[in-house]
């Protein structure tokens, strides 16, 4: 692998999401940043978050 070539995401989907089929969504962990994505359309688009955004929003989804 070239040094200068950037490394593609490893998107994961939890392990409580049961069906294969279900609405879910998949995360994947870069230096600084959250990458979210749906699991229906991986080659949709990528919402990027700062890892502080993404902490934020995962207390405030927990508050409900």
């Amino acid at each position: 692998m070239d040094d200068t070539e950037p490394m593609q995401p490893v998107f994961r989907k939890s392990s409580r999401s049961g069906a294969a089929n279900c609405n879910c969504v998949e995360l994947a962990g870069t230096p600084g940043h959250v990458l979210i994505r749906d699991s229906k359309r991986p080659d949709g688009g990528v919402l990027r978050l700062s890892k502080a955004a993404a902490r934020a929003l995962l207390e405030e989804l927990r508050s409900k």
